[in-house]
């Protein structure tokens, strides 16, 4: 079982910044893929960011490239997401995502295993 935690969400205005934590707990972390989901009000989920195991392979979803960097401590457990430049439309309930599979659909909900229970992100326009 693995226990995510995530952090550092709240209310900012357009153009500002954010950085997101994501905590993990009960196994291995390092062997782990990552990913950052968000969902806003009446929308369905949508894929942020993804991670690999090794740090080697790191995708974007088109509407946050150049703006966010996801990246992962391995020594901390933790999966980190600084959101620059935000948009209004970046409004949503964030949630960090572990897959165990060697193969992973990055963009796809269904290949993550274990959820964080989601952080507000608020940008005012």
């Amino acid at each position: 079982q693995v226990q995510l935690v995530e952090s550092g969400g709240g209310l900012v205005q357009a153009g500002g910044s954010l950085r997101l934590s994501c905590a993990a707990s009960g196994r291995t972390f390092r062997s782990y893929s990552l990913g950052w989901f968000r969902q806003a009000p009446g929308k369905e989920r949508e894929f942020v960011a993804f991670i690999s195991w090794s740090g080697g392979s790191i995708l974007y979803a088109d509407s946050v490239k150049g703006r966010f960097t996801i990246s992962r401590d391995n020594a901390k457990n933790t999966v980190t997401l600084q959101m620059n430049s935000l948009k209004p439309e970046d409004t949503a309930v964030y949630y960090c995502a572990v897959s165990e599979r060697s193969r992973v659909r990055f963009g796809n909900g269904e290949d993550y295993d274990y959820w964080g229970q989601g952080t507000q992100v608020t940008v005012s326009s």
